[in-house]
Order: C-alpha cells, then structure tokens, then sequence
C-alpha cells in the first residue's frame, strides 16, 4: 500500500442520536496520512458532532473506527491522545495566569520531560520544526489570538498527537493570521500529520485542504478531490440545490446624517478600556460595517449607542427631524427607556439571541409584545395586533414554526433570528444595529438576512452590521470600519481596498486617519 493509499483514519457507519434529534446517520469518513481533509456542512449539519466522537467526547450509537488499520474504542478525550488524535476546539482552554510551557503540560504527571529547563527546550523545538513563533515562558494573557491558538496546536502535537482536528480555526484570525496558520498546516503535512479542518467557509476549503468531505443534516453527502471542486460545486452539495452566492451592495443614496460617535470611551468595571476615543459617523441609506478580531470592542460599540452600556467620556449624537427642524440628541448616560421615550427610533438584534434580544419560553407574540408593550394606555396589554404582526412576519420571512404560540427556543436558529430581527424592522426604526446577525445560520437564512438588510439602506435606515466573516462585509458594506483594541484603526471603502489591508487594520499594525 503506498502512502498516498495508506489510512490514519476510517470511520464507518456512523450515528448517533440526541433524544429525537438524528446528529449522525450511517456516516463514513477517511483521513489519509498525510493530508488535510476538509470536513464541510451547514451549521446542524454534524461535523462538529462527528469529530466529537472521534476525539472521545461523544459515544457513537453505532458503527465502528480504525485508526492506523485496528479497530479502537474511543470512549474518553484520553482515550483519543493515546491513538494520537488531539482536537484544537473553537473555544480554546488555557489558563490565562499559567505560562505558555506550564498550559501545555496541564495534566501530565511530573517527570524529567515536563521539567522547565527541557519542557522549555522541547515547545522551541516543535515550534522551529513546523514555523510556530511562541516564546514558552510568556503568560498566556500576554497572547494574542492566534498565538493562544499556536498554544492549543503545540499541546497536543507536544502529547504526540499525528492526528490533528482543527473546529473553525480562522473563524478568530486576521487574513495574514489564516495565510499564517494555513502554512503551518501544509508543514505538518509534510511531515506525514494528517488532518481534519471543520469549516463553512468555502474559500478556505478550497486554498489548503486535499479532500473534502460534505454533511448534511446528518448524512455524508460525498468525498470529493479538492482540485475538483469550486464554490458553486461545493455550496451546491451542502445545500441541496443551486444557490446564488452573490451579494447585493445597491449604490447608496441620499445619504443623512444620521449618528455622530465622537471620541467615545468606555471602561470595564475593573477599570479596563472597552472603547477608546471611538469617533464616526453613521448615514441613512448605506450600511456601514464593523470589522475586528473577537473582542475587540464590537459589542460595546453596539451596547454603548443603545445605551445599555456605560460611557465614560465622549458624546454620541443622534440626529433626527423633530417637526420639520433637525435636531442631535445626546445618547451618553440615557438607558434604553430614555432613548425610547425621547422618540429615537433605534433597533438594535444583539449577538446574544436568547439572552438580550429575546425571550426562549414565550412565544412569538409575547417577544413581538416586549418591543412596545409600554405603549398600552389602560391596563389591558394589546395581544390582537401583536399577535396580527407575528402572522405577517411568518409570511414575510418564511419563519418555519408550528405557530405564533410555539415557544421561541423550539425554533431552529435561522428562524430565531428572523423573528429577532423582523421585530426590530417592523417597527419602521432610523437606526438599524446588528451583531453578528448571520452566525449559526444556513445559507438560506443568510441570505434572506443579507436582502433584509438592503431593504432597509434602500429605505434611508443607517445600518450598522458588526459581522465576522470578512468577505460578506466587504460585499455589502458601503463603508467598513475597523476595530482594533476599542480604537477605531480605519474606515475604508470596501471596493477600493484589499482584504489584507483590512487584516493589518484589525491586527493594530497599521492605522488610517479616521474620517467621515
């Protein structure tokens, strides 16, 4: 059997089962030596939980798993390290007060290996051998996100780990920190590791992997040669059917004034900058993006225009036309209430669904009556009309649902965000923010995310999209800006600047003077 032939990994037939919920049905998988393997699928599709088997966090209910030709019993995480396969999960585990050496061994018996002098010398190794650049004794909260990740790869690679699984590994970096990574796979791969990435994004499938492998909704599609597949190809396995990939950006028009954000700063209750002298303006009838690396400060940006969070220096002005005459309110020190009551139309879908924006027990009706409940005269509140736009908005939006009365948490996380979302639209608001309103959702869900969005620019709403995936912002945004710490480090017109320029922005290591 040659090399190219020679399996790390063959899993056959497998399933497995959450209550009614069907994760995995009769599923097969291979993973030559030697090979980075794209595991491909829409979220709910079953990657993650196959891969969590592999990795001993799941049992499967059936089938069976060789690795290296024997058949194994996976059972536990140790179970996995002692057949050489380590998981670096999207959610990294590290200590942040430990160093870099001492989170690598966390766990391991001591022994004359994991003593610092040759623990030391062991991780210089590994990282001169595969092109990491890691310095052993720093802190953990000393790093960045990619180095934290570089962290994670080097701990399992240190326990011997030949099999590597990698959950959404750029979904945190830079696109200089993706190429970056991307180059220490292709090492690795060289030096006979094989392994798997669990990704959505097409690109990156199609610029590292050898193979891909498509799911869904629980079932393997097909194994395909990377160099045999495109964009279209591949969205059209993950789907089911042809899918438009384009995204519209109309041209913005009579653009107003809308937001004036001006040298914002807000603070943790530790006394940590969130934002820092944070300045921009926002227009009715474009979109403007929000781009940065995870926590740099998008969140607060939101919280601290919709006055859910406090600001410490800086004003932000909202303007609006006050019969017939312009007026800018100051939206500093005001709470959600205030804004309201002052007559400000904002809406804002925060990233955490479930939590802010609505409530999982009560159904659509109850969650349509939250936005403006306040506004019944007497003591009865008004449930007819909630729940008459509750109906429109399942027509609208195509939200999949029993019924108005089904409880949110029921739903699929593509029509949760349609009804969070078209409550907020329904309300005809000037200002439209939304955070990360595509994460987690299919194709088309996306999509009708992207067109409803548009449809508001084509109103004369400012939008503001704080998004993560840098390719949708630079296709439907009208200007982006970008964060960097709680700075502002630019705002750029997508269409005349590069996604690596927009990388180094998001990493600090350039910066623009900020304009309107």
């Amino acid at each position: 059997m040659t090399k190219e032939d020679k399996l790390a990994i063959r899993m056959r037939h497998i399933s497995k089962s959450f209550g009614k919920v069907q994760a995995l049905q009769d599923v097969d998988f291979e993973l030559k030596e030697g090979e980075i393997h794209a595991l491909l699928g829409e979220n709910g599709s079953g990657k993650t939980t196959l891969m969590n088997i592999l990795s001993g966090i799941y049992y499967p209910d059936g089938g069976e798993i060789q690795i290296m030709d024997q058949d194994v019993a996976i059972c536990s995480p140790k179970d996995a390290f002692g057949l050489g396969i380590g998981m670096i999960h999207q959610h990294f585990k590290l200590v942040d007060v430990l160093t870099v050496a001492e989170n690598i061994v966390l766990g391991l018996p001591p022994s004359e290996e994991t003593k610092r002098k040759r623990l030391n010398q062991t991780i210089r190794d590994i990282a001169s051998r595969y092109g990491f650049d890691i310095k052993p004794e720093s802190k953990i909260y000393e790093l960045s996100v990619s180095e934290k990740q570089t962290v994670e790869i080097i701990k399992v690679l240190y326990r011997g780990a030949n099999m590597l699984i990698l959950d959404e590994p750029t979904a945190v970096l830079t696109p200089q920190e993706t190429e970056k990574l991307f180059t220490i796979l292709r090492a690795m791969k060289a030096d006979n590791k094989a392994i798997i990435i669990i990704t959505h994004k097409l690109n990156e499938v199609l610029a590292v992997s050898d193979r891909v492998t498509i799911l869904r909704k629980g079932k393997k599609i097909d194994t395909i040669k990377t160099s045999d597949a495109n964009r279209q190809i591949l969205t059209e396995m993950m789907v089911g059917r042809k899918v438009d990939l384009a995204i519209d950006r109309p041209e913005a028009h009579d653009r107003k004034l809308m937001l004036q954000v001006n040298q914002v700063t807000a603070v943790s209750s530790d006394g940590r900058k969130l934002l820092d002298r944070v300045s921009f303006d926002a227009y009715g009838g474009e979109i403007l993006g929000v781009a940065g690396i995870s926590g740099s400060g998008q969140k607060e940006l939101c919280e601290a225009i919709a006055g859910l969070c406090p600001v410490v220096g800086g004003s932000i002005l909202f303007e609006s036309e006050i019969n017939g005459v312009r007026v800018a309110e100051n939206l500093v020190g005001q709470t959600p209430e205030a804004i309201i009551n002052k007559g400000i139309s904002l809406a804002f879908v925060p990233e955490d669904r479930l939590g802010m924006g609505l409530v999982a027990s009560h159904d659509m009706v109850d969650n349509v009556m939250l936005k403006n409940y306040r506004d019944n005269k007497g003591p009865f509140v008004d449930r007819k009309t909630a729940k008459k736009t509750a109906e429109q908005l399942i027509d609208a939006l195509e939200i999949v649902t029993p019924g108005v009365k089904t409880p949110i948490r029921q739903l699929s996380g593509g029509n949760v965000q349609k009804v969070l979302l078209g409550r907020e639209i329904i309300s005809n608001p000037q200002m439209l923010m939304v955070a990360y309103p595509v994460r987690g959702l299919d194709i088309n869900a996306s999509f009708t995310i992207y067109h409803l969005l548009n449809e508001q620019k084509d109103k004369g709403v400012a939008v503001i999209f704080v998004g993560e995936d840098l390719d949708v912002l630079m296709d439907i945004s009208d200007r982006l800006l970008v964060l960097c710490q709680g700075q502002v480090t630019g705002i750029v017109d997508p269409r005349k600047t590069t996604k690596e320029h927009i990388g180094l922005l998001m990493s600090g290591a350039e910066r623009e003077e900020v304009g309107a």
